[in-house]
C-alpha cells in the first residue's frame, strides 16, 4: 500500500512538472519556467494567503527575499500573454474533460466572492458576498466556465465590484448570472458551439 501510494505521488509529481512546464512554453522566454512552476506549487501549497511573498516563504525558506523577488517579477512586471496561457491550457486539459465524460454539454456563468480583509487587492469592496452570506469587503468574480459531467474549464473571468467604472461585459455577465439562477449557477447548454471548437481560441 506504501509503495502505491508513493508512485502515485511521484506520477502526479511527475504530470504536474510536465504540465506546468508545457505551460511555460507560451510565456516567451525560458528563464520564466522556475518561476512559474514556483508560482503554480504556492498556489497549491496550504496557506491562507496567496500573495507572492507567503507563496515566497513556502517554496523558499532558506531565500525567502530572492525568490520574493522572481515570483514579483514573474506577476507584476514581465511581459507575457495570458491569453496565450489560457490557451495553451485550454489546449491541454479539454481534450482530457472531453474523453472522460464527452462532448462540452453547458457553459456555467457563476459569481463567486472572495472575502478580503484589507482593502488594497484590486476590486475590493463592501458589497454582498455570497460565500459569507452577507455584506463585507470582499471582490466578486464573474467566470465563464465550460462543463460536461466530467469536470469543468473556466474559459474567462473578470472582477466586478460595487465601483462605478465596471464593464458593459461585467453588468451583463453577473445579470444573466443572478437572472438565471438567483444569483448563484446559470447553466446554458452549449450545443454545437463546442462542437465547432469556437471556444478552443
Amino acid at each position: 500500500m506504501a509503495a502505491k501510494m508513493e508512485h502515485d505521488a511521484q506520477s502526479s509529481e511527475a504530470r504536474f512538472s510536465e504540465y506546468v512546464d508545457t505551460l511555460s512554453s507560451a510565456l516567451g522566454r525560458d528563464d520564466r519556467a522556475q518561476p512559474l512552476k514556483d508560482y503554480c506549487i504556492g498556489l497549491l501549497m496550504p496557506g491562507e494567503r496567496k500573495s507572492v511573498e507567503p507563496m515566497a516563504a513556502v517554496v523558499a525558506p532558506s531565500r525567502v527575499s530572492a525568490k520574493h523577488q522572481s515570483l514579483l517579477h514573474l506577476v507584476g512586471q514581465a511581459a507575457w500573454s495570458d491569453a496565450a496561457v489560457l490557451s495553451k491550457v485550454r489546449d491541454l486539459v479539454l481534450p482530457a474533460i472531453e474523453t472522460q465524460g464527452g462532448p462540452i454539454e453547458a457553459w456555467i456563468v457563476d459569481d463567486t466572492g472572495f472575502a478580503k480583509k484589507g482593502v488594497h487587492s484590486v476590486g475590493v469592496a463592501r458589497q454582498y458576498c455570497g460565500r459569507l452570506g452577507k455584506t463585507d469587503n470582499c471582490q466578486i468574480a464573474v467566470t465563464l466556465s465550460i462543463a460536461n459531467h466530467a469536470a469543468s474549464l473556466p474559459i474567462g473571468a473578470t472582477q466586478e465590484s460595487s465601483c462605478p467604472r465596471r464593464s458593459g461585459f461585467q453588468d451583463q455577465a453577473t445579470d444573466r448570472a443572478r437572472a438565471d439562477q438567483g444569483g448563484s449557477r446559470g447553466w446554458r447548454r452549449a450545443g454545437g458551439l463546442a462542437g465547432r471548437r469556437g471556444l478552443r481560441g
